[in-house]
């Protein structure tokens, strides 16, 4: 029996699940803002309660990579470390956009012509996206996009893209006049599409250096520089 236990908190999104021999058994969400520290842990415990497993019947714990938001995928990388140091398990990491495409493959009736674009919100008007084919295939790298209306014009002349994520909500006033681009309305990173991405991973040992694994951020994390009255 492969049991792994799943985090995905590339987002506002804290979302754990467990699966055995790649069906899930149980997921714990929440969508508190700024909550990904002090729940983790409490969801992990619940997932695996709510499965009959300890942390001690996991064969390994999978993590979303990124990109994302910085925090979270810190916090999302260094718990799911510690776990595996602790119980002496192999870490795997999981492309975030790449489960979201995942998801919103098995959301959606599709035919083979039909492109996934998962987005990340990274503030203003750019989004973290990759498009992805019916197979899961790379059809546009992972890359930062500051979104217009000519944004994605190769693809959607071609293609019907099907949109989601907390991107692609401030995407569609923009791209939503295209025949050929279709918004899946609150679509969100869960643990449950790492969860079956992270099978596969453990069947073929694709697995993750812990020692040196860093998250994905795609952009370097800039610190606001901060004010203090009297100074500036």
């Amino acid at each position: 029996m492969v049991n792994i236990l799943s985090i995905e908190t590339s987002t506002q999104i804290c979302s754990v699940a467990v699966s055995k021999n790649g069906v899930l058994t149980s997921l714990m969400e929440t969508n508190v803002s700024n909550s990904h520290a002090e729940l983790i842990t409490l969801l992990c415990e619940k997932a695996l309660a709510e499965s009959d497993l300890t942390f001690s019947n996991l064969q390994a714990v999978a993590v979303s990579q990124g990109p994302g938001s910085y925090t979270g995928l810190r916090i999302g990388a260094s718990t799911a470390k510690g776990f595996c140091y602790a119980l002496d398990i192999p870490l795997i990491a999981v492309s975030s956009l790449k489960a979201m495409a995942l998801g919103l493959l098995n959301q959606t009736q599709s035919t083979d012509n039909v492109l996934f674009c998962p987005m990340i919100d990274a503030r203003r008007m750019e989004v973290y996206n990759e498009i992805f084919n019916h197979d899961l295939q790379v059809i546009q790298p992972v890359q930062a996009t500051i979104i217009d209306e000519n944004s994605f014009d190769p693809y959607l002349q071609n293609h019907p893209i099907v949109f989601g994520g907390d991107g692609a909500a401030k995407c569609q006033p923009i791209l939503g006049h295209h025949k050929n681009a279709v918004f899946v309305n609150n679509f969100a990173p869960s643990a449950k599409w790492i969860a079956v991405l992270a099978h596969a991973h453990y069947l073929s040992d694709q697995f993750t250096d812990t020692a040196y694994f860093e998250p994905y951020y795609l952009k370097d994390f800039i610190a606001g520089i901060p004010r203090v009255k009297g100074l500036y």
